[in-house]
This record gives C-alpha cells, structure tokens and sequence, in this order.
C-alpha cells in the first residue's frame, strides 16, 4: 500500500516539476532581457485617451488625477476621462474640479469595470475623438512620470498593445501588502519580462495597460468578469502579442489586510477558473495546428494554478513522504521548493523589491494557508457573486 502511494505521490510531483521548471524557464529568460525601453530623439507623437473607470472612488481618485497633471509628456497630448459608474458620492464632481472629461453611467443591471470601460469606449467613438491610443488606469493608481513618454516609444516602435509593470503602491504598508508585493515582482514582472525576450506575449493585468486605436477597434472591449485576460486571450488567438514595459509603472492601492482583499482575490480566481475552461483548450489546438510557441505559452501560463497553491502542494508532498519515509518523494519535494524560492527571489531582485518586503516573507506560510483556502473555496463553487468592489484602505 505504501509503494502505492509513493508511486502516486512521485507522478504528482514530476507533475509540478513541470509546472515550476517552466516558471525557471521564464526567470532564466527574464535575468537576460533589458529593462529599459530607448526613447530615442524623436518629439512625442501620439495622443493618448486615459480611461479610469470610477465606483465611489472619491478618496483615492483624487491623486490619481493630480498625479497625471505632471507626467513628462506634453499637456496636448492626453485627455482623461473618468468615467463615474453609478456613483453615490463626490467621485464625478471631484473629477470635474480636477478640469477632466467625466462621463455618468448609472445602469444597475450591467455592473462592474469591464462594463464601464465598454461603455465607455463605445461613446468615444461616438464622438469621434482623435486618438492613437488608449490607457486604462484604475483610480486607486498613481504612474511613473515617464509612463506616457515610455508608451509612446514602444508604440512608435510598432507594438499595438503594450502592459506596464503593474506594482504594489505601498508595500512597506502592512504585510499583507508586502506578500502582495513578491507575488507580483514574479507574476507582473518577472513573467512578462521572460516572455518578451522569449517572442511571446506578455499578458494583460487589468491596469496600466495600452492599445493602439486601430487594436481596440478590430477587438472590442469585453464586460466579462475578468475581461483583461478574456481580451488577451483574443489577441493572441488572433495572432498578437502583448508587450511589456517594465519601465513604466503603475502602482495601485492593495488592501492591508487578508479580509479586506478577499472579495478581490475570489474574482480574481473565478475569472481566472473560468478562463481556464473557456480557452485552454482552444489555445492547445491553435498551438498545435499553427505550430506556435506563443500559443502554447498562453495556455501554459492559465494552466500553472497561483503560486501560493503551488507551494502548499510542495508542502504537502514533502509532509507525506516524510510520513511514509519515501526518500524520492522528499527529494523531489525539496527540490521543488528550492526553485520556487529561486523563481521569487529573483522577482523580488529584478523588480529592485524594498527591505521591508523580504522581511513579511515571515508571513508567508499563513498567507499561503489562506490562499490554498480560498482556492478551495472557489473551486467547490463557494463565493458565486457578482461583482463586489474591493474594500479601500484609509487614506
């Protein structure tokens, strides 16, 4: 019976041995790419429509707004428009004292971001505006003062959708802020960073993210749960990619505590469940019938569960083949776990992560306790609810 489970347990971890050798695979890729973007000496050339979509956002927007008065790029070349998404308070008139365009949508059926922003979009081209590109920010963000100036670059460049590294706003904030820092110098850096240098596309996050006109109008915005992957996954089916600035930054707001960020982290993990069922298998046999590596990497990369699922697996192999004595078992749950803190901590070196940061690595075992929780929580079909707002930190 023991060699039984041995067995058993030796297939699931070669399992993830694939998964995670796939993860030393980007971060190899990602040690050898430049993270600078040349500008070269040509003048700013493309007008750019900032998109914000805003639900009771009046504490945090604010800044945003203040922030995007003083980018390193000309005035002329940008318009804001916040869109206020059945608002309840002072979002739309704080937004037309900052002296930008604001639109009023009140719709109690079709609710969420993705919603807003394809309404959003829509009404611009009624209007008939003349952009060349669109950035959609969330309103608890703040960008670099080269952001625009960055994306002009790569648009001139020939990229048509292009994603910024999407970071922690305060990560010394608490510590669940600081783990959500790590997670994301692997996943919004380090990842995308490999895959440009590998040809493939970097993948969207939902903020900070770029197209050129003519991509949003040959693809239009989607309303779905988790519409920035659901609009990926559309553009690399249909033979784009996505590229990545890591030098152009948007950093947004994280809840402070594990609470507070639950309802993000349940939507999060829906649509990402959702889209796993909805395109890996069109992506495998799009892979195989074009003979794409790009392809193949974008079902690969829905396919690797949350890196917090992943290290409670290798935990859990290493606890039962201490039990049953299986020296491959902890062998190779060992090695697991070795290059899953190589794959982190080299996001946390490329991504020029604080001190404070490495240290609430102390926390990590509840976090990841909590996080294979609600990964079972949402697995089972727990948690089914619309679109909630995500609790904001005070300020």
């Amino acid at each position: 019976m023991i060699g039984i489970i041995d067995l058993v347990l030796v297939v699931v971890e070669c399992g993830l041995a694939l998964l995670v050798g796939y993860l030393l695979f980007l971060t190899g890729a990602a040690l050898c790419a430049p993270h600078r973007t040349p500008l070269g000496t040509h003048a700013p050339i493309h007008r750019f429509a900032i998109l914000i979509p805003a639900h009771n956002e009046e504490q945090l927007l604010p800044g945003l707004l203040g922030n995007l008065q003083r980018l390193d790029y000309p005035q002329a070349l940008y318009a804001i428009h916040v869109v206020a998404d059945n608002c309840t308070d002072h979002t739309a008139e704080l937004a037309r004292q900052a002296q930008v365009t604001v639109h009023e949508r009140t719709d109690s059926t079709r609710i969420g971001k993705g919603y807003a922003l394809e309404w959003l979009i829509e009404r611009l081209w009624a209007q008939d505006q003349p952009f060349d590109a669109f950035l959609i920010l969330d309103a608890d963000s703040i960008v670099s003062e080269n952001f625009l100036a960055v994306m002009d670059a790569r648009l001139a460049g020939g990229a048509q959708a292009i994603q910024a590294y999407y970071a922690v706003r305060d990560p010394a904030g608490s510590w669940n802020a600081s783990l959500r820092a790590v997670a994301l110098a692997a996943l919004h850096y380090l990842r995308p960073l490999g895959r440009s240098v590998l040809g493939c596309s970097a993948g969207l996050k939902g903020n900070g993210m770029v197209f050129s006109a003519g991509m949003i109008k040959q693809y239009r915005w989607s309303a779905a749960l988790t519409e920035d992957i659901e609009y990926h996954m559309a553009l690399v089916l249909g033979g784009h990619r996505v590229a990545f600035a890591p030098d152009a930054i948007v950093w947004a707001e994280m809840p402070s505590s594990l609470a507070a960020s639950q309802t993000q982290q349940v939507r999060w993990e829906r649509g990402r469940q959702e889209m796993l069922r909805q395109y890996v298998p069109r992506l495998l046999r799009a892979a195989v019938a074009r003979r794409s590596f790009r392809l193949l990497d974008a079902a690969i990369e829905q396919i690797i569960p949350p890196f917090s699922l992943l290290a409670a697996l290798s935990l859990v192999c290493l606890a039962l083949g201490l039990i049953i004595q299986s020296r491959s078992a902890v062998g190779i749950a060992l090695g697991l776990l070795v290059a899953q803190a190589i794959y982190i901590f080299a996001g946390l070196l490329l991504a020029r992560a604080p001190r404070r940061v490495y240290q609430a690595l102390l926390y990590a075992p509840l976090f990841i306790a909590w996080k294979a929780w609600l990964y079972l929580r949402v697995s089972l079909g727990f948690d089914r609810k619309g679109w909630t707002r995500t609790a904001r930190n005070d300020t």
